[in-house]
């Protein structure tokens, strides 16, 4: 298993992106007697990526291999205004979203999990995978989540990004003064 990054590297990540199935789910699609598709998100996940943004000011995206008809609202719930989806061409579509969001490439993280996602994973400073990745990924990343997709992989990246920029567990604000 790759070990942890160094610090510096750590604390130079000003973008994380996330692949969606497989990553930020668990990869599995429940569909309705109607034909509705629907997904199932993690919300420690979804709190990790908030505190994020709000103790270390690290911009957000999404891509998605997919219709991110499904992720939107997702995204919309946590501030991730950046979601690209049905891309075939991962690695080109992250260097277009490390340049709309002006970060350079080697400041980007990149947290995927399938063979789809190597060419991504390939272009990042950080290249990360769930614990339940592919074997292709897993030989090919810096770092590995301790949990599986969809059931705290994405919050085990966003502790590990806190802890080396702000520390582990954000100290709490101080409440507004009146």
């Amino acid at each position: 298993m790759p070990r942890k990054p160094p610090r510096a590297l750590l604390q130079s990540i000003r973008l994380v992106v996330l692949d969606v199935d497989g990553t930020m789910t668990d990869g599995r699609l429940y569909y309705g007697a109607q034909g509705e598709a629907m997904k199932a998100f993690d919300v420690r996940d979804g709190h990790g990526l908030r505190l994020l943004q709000m103790h270390a000011g690290v911009k957000l995206a999404a891509l998605t291999g997919r219709r991110a008809d499904l992720v939107l609202q997702r995204c919309r719930e946590l501030s991730i205004d950046h979601v690209v989806g049905q891309s075939r061409a991962k690695g080109q579509a992250i260097g277009e979203i490390a340049q709309t969001m002006s970060v350079p490439l080697e400041q980007v993280c990149f947290m995927g999990d399938d063979v789809n996602d190597l060419p991504a994973l390939r272009r990042v400073g950080l290249p990360c995978a769930p614990a339940d990745a592919v074997p292709e990924v897993l030989r090919e990343v810096s770092w590995v989540a301790k949990h599986r997709a969809g059931h705290g992989a994405v919050r085990d990246l966003c502790e590990l990004l806190l802890a080396a920029r702000t520390g582990w567990p954000p100290v709490e604000e101080p409440p507004a003064q009146s």
